[in-house]
């Protein structure tokens, strides 16, 4: 988030940095300077405009009501609001006219479901859309630091030991199972309906930021071996109801994408090059390529997406709304 405050030249006379105690008096560079970290406390919102939360549901529970009675605007990045009625669940690029209704919280979508919307949205030119079936390649540093260190150590053991971890694991493990040279069903409870949390989200949000309940959408989630930045394989389905609807060509969708805000192409068939998490990574651009028609369905077109979830699906997402929210002069007085 400092990184993104600094780079895009965020308006702010004053940042102040919140942390748990044992975070008390570290220091972080922020243009130039550095910013001790403080302890959040009931006053710590008083004078402040906006709150950047990346704490997890309950800091933000938590610390609700004292932002709200000091009229602070808070954007969190957890799930805690996002499926709340009246908190608007925002990507600027899409949807930024919902923060006009905002009361005091807004809410960043899930990762996963951001890097597909900023695939899916440009395409709504071309009419409805009427079912969305997805699969994610999700990367371990979604689930923090810790996760990435497993990562690392159990791939170290692998090629010091030449020995797979099997599926037992310590009790302090992030993942419920080895991550080295390995995948499986994202790390999320299960519901009744037989999805996990992940893909719960993105059938849900999906809906709420399209404002389209009548949207059909099936996910699955999947946790493979990668540092960084979530990949996903897309197949939209328009609905071909309306009047004068056409296929859309290959070029055309191209173009849609490629004007888009926020969206970048990468498709070069000649070279069999598409969106990689490697070259993705870091970039505040989400990559889109392997268009191509859906040789099973003409009214659906397939697609590869690659998004760094840290940048823009997470803290360059959050640091949008605030700038959008300025632009807009929804800012509370």
């Amino acid at each position: 988030m400092l990184r993104v405050l600094e780079e895009r030249n965020f308006p702010l006379s004053e940042l102040h940095l919140y942390a748990s105690e044992r975070s008390v008096g570290k220091q972080l560079s922020f243009r130039g300077s550095s910013i001790s970290i403080e302890t959040l406390t009931e006053d710590s919102f008083k004078g402040l405009d906006i709150a950047l939360f990346s704490a997890g549901s309950e800091i933000t529970k938590k610390w609700r009501s004292a932002a709200e009675k000091a009229r602070c605007i808070i954007i969190d990045n957890s799930s805690a609001f996002r499926m709340e009625p009246g908190v608007p669940l925002v990507i600027p690029e899409i949807n930024a006219e919902d923060l006009r209704s905002h009361n005091g919280v807004i809410a960043v979508p899930n990762c996963s479901t951001i890097v597909m919307l900023m695939a899916v949205a440009p395409l709504r030119k071309f009419g409805a859309i009427k079912r969305i079936v997805v699969s994610t390649y999700q990367a371990v540093s979604g689930a923090g630091a810790a996760a990435i260190s497993e990562l690392e150590d159990e791939t170290a053991n692998f090629l010091k030991n030449k020995q797979l971890l099997n599926s037992k694991k310590q009790p302090d493990s992030i993942f419920p199972h080895p991550i080295a040279f390995n995948l499986f069903c994202h790390n999320t409870a299960i519901n009744d309906a037989g999805y996990n949390a992940e893909e719960w989200k993105m059938i849900n949000e999906t809906k709420k930021i399209l404002h389209d309940d009548g949207i059909q959408v099936t996910a699955t989630c999947v946790r493979v071996p990668v540092f960084r930045v979530h990949s996903e394989s897309v197949n939209i389905e328009f609905d071909t109801s309306a009047p004068g609807w056409s296929r859309p060509s290959v070029e055309e969708i191209r173009d849609a994408i490629s004007t888009f805000p926020g969206a970048a192409i990468v498709d070069d068939r000649a070279n069999n090059h598409f969106p990689m998490p490697n070259e993705a990574t870091g970039l505040f651009d989400v990559l889109v390529g392997h268009i191509r028609h859906d040789v099973s369905n003409p009214n659906a077109i397939d697609l590869f997406v690659c998004g760094d979830q840290l940048l823009k699906g997470a803290a360059l997402d959050a640091v949008q709304i605030a700038e959008s929210l300025i632009e807009q002069d929804l800012i509370f007085k």
